[in-house]
């Protein structure tokens, strides 16, 4: 695991656009946004960890076995990690703006999941969308794309 761990922290250097694991890396800061959002809710429960399996099989063409190792490796990066900078730098450097909404659609769903949606959950969803320079309007669209996929 330590091994996977410094080939990531080693992908986040800017040579690592020419890595082939760099997909891997992209996918791994989006798991590790989704994740946050999760372990930002006071009551971690099985809906939301189930939001984060289906936003990843969503975004990436992953099998179940590769999801649930890529969250497992998420969650402990994320509990790791000093700040979200290192993993949404990528994002933006990747990632148009469209798809960046749509990121933070997937994160809206997670805080969505268990049908609580509490100020925290609304800091860190407000916080990770600044750090991806989705604009406002695109980040109540997602809120509301989010929610209105929940009804």
């Amino acid at each position: 695991m330590l091994a996977s761990l410094r080939r990531f922290f080693d992908s986040l250097l800017p040579s690592a656009q020419a890595d082939p694991a760099f997909e891997h890396t992209l996918q791994l800061a989006t798991a590790v946004l989704l994740v946050e959002v999760m372990r930002s809710d006071a009551s971690l429960g099985a809906t939301e960890r189930a939001a984060v399996f289906a936003a990843l099989r969503e975004q990436f063409v992953l099998t179940a076995g590769e999801v649930s190792a890529l969250v497992d490796m998420a969650e402990e990066t994320a509990r790791d990690a000093h700040d979200l900078h290192a993993f949404t730098s990528k994002l933006n450097a990747q990632l148009d703006p469209p798809q960046k909404a749509r990121i933070v659609q997937y994160l809206w769903q997670v805080a969505y999941a268990d049908g609580h949606l509490d100020g925290h959950e609304q800091h860190v969803m407000r916080k990770i969308a600044d750090l991806l320079y989705v604009s406002h309007g695109d980040y109540i669209a997602a809120k509301m794309r989010a929610k209105d996929a929940m009804a």
